[in-house]
């Protein structure tokens, strides 16, 4: 039983054939070759639209890269306090940009709240030279809380953020679980809100490494593949990552693949309502919990070889802890009965 990440599930057997099939034979390199050009054609299909996708290695070099691309050396990207951007990435959008500033938002869920973008927003005014000028917003879909925007929202920060010129990125490591949860189509969730460039994840769904970085301004995409190149993320052997989101596509597979990790999730938080002690402390949309659990509680299935992350929040003491519980498209419902059995012990 293993809620620790979605990062700690397998590959799905769909894109590890996909890899067996590309493997066969040659290819051109460094991200001329045929797989390649029909993932840009199969993301734009999606998308509804012409768009500009740069494959890479991880959600980090993802990140990394949208950013610096939307943001000068002097410039701030604007994120919740809890991004990953700001917290988990070792400061790379920092280092990939030249230096530019995360500015940290509040906001319930691990949502950026519209007044508290306004409010940072008015304390770095345009054109003052002793501060650093905001250039870009970003937003996690779904959050680093397993909350989901909905697309009002989205429209509302974005309108706050036009108004100040800056571009909008989405980080998309978990897209897929909020889509599903959405019920909209990718354009109405992405580009039609008004998002401008973003970071589609599939590690955490199903890949073995593989994200994207995907254009919506092509602007933007000026010199993304120079920028790709100086990170060492155009791979020489790029039909190998290609093959992975060209499979996690086909069929509707990522989102048949959320889809199930989303409804482990919403298994497990209906059986937590029964764990005598335990406290939801976000209201899980996706494919994370955050549940505050009495220490007794707790014990049980670790002792009985359940793996899972504490997850320290305010509130937390003697009378319970928190920890995350994170499904995925792995996630049999007779593992998520087994941990429920075992809390309730």
């Amino acid at each position: 039983m293993d809620f620790t990440s979605d990062n700690a599930a397998g590959a799905a057997p769909e894109i590890l054939e996909a890899l067996a099939r590309a493997n066969g034979g040659t290819a051109a390199s460094y991200g001329t070759d045929e797989v390649t050009a029909r993932l840009q054609r199969r993301l734009s299909d999606i998308f509804e639209r012409e768009i500009e996708v740069f494959p890479v290695v991880t959600g980090t070099a993802a990140n990394a890269l949208s950013l610096a691309a939307l943001t000068p050396p002097h410039g701030a990207v604007v994120c919740h306090e809890l991004a990953h951007v700001h917290l988990d990435q070792c400061g790379a959008p920092e280092m990939l940009s030249g230096g530019a500033k995360p500015l940290t938002c509040s906001g319930s869920g691990a949502k950026i709240d519209a007044a508290a973008l306004a409010a940072i927003l008015d304390a770095y005014p345009a054109g003052i030279v002793h501060h650093v000028q905001p250039a870009a917003l970003t937003l996690t879909q779904s959050t680093e809380l397993g909350a989901v925007y909905s697309q009002d929202e989205i429209g509302a920060l974005v309108e706050i953020a036009r108004g100040r010129a800056l571009h909008v990125h989405m980080d998309g490591a978990r897209f897929a679980h909020a889509l599903v949860r959405l019920a909209c189509t990718p354009a109405e969730a992405t580009w039609k809100a008004g998002i401008d460039i973003m970071s589609f994840g599939a590690t955490k769904n199903g890949a073995i490494a593989a994200e994207a970085v995907i254009v919506f301004n092509p602007y933007i995409a000026r010199d993304l593949a120079f920028r790709r190149k100086r990170a060492g993320h155009l791979l020489s052997k790029m039909r190998f990552l290609s093959a992975q989101l060209e499979a996690y596509l086909a069929d509707d597979l990522w989102l048949r693949l959320a889809r199930h990790a989303n409804e482990m999730t919403e298994r497990l938080a209906s059986g937590l309502s029964d764990v005598a002690g335990a406290s939801l402390q976000t209201l899980p949309e996706a494919n994370e919990i955050f549940v505050r659990l009495p220490s007794a509680a707790i014990r049980r299935p670790k002792e009985a070889g359940a793996r899972f992350h504490p997850w320290p929040m305010p509130g937390d003491g003697a009378d319970g802890r928190t920890v995350r519980l994170v499904t995925s498209f792995q996630t049999a419902p007779e593992e998520v009965d087994h941990l429920l059995g075992l809390l309730k012990s």
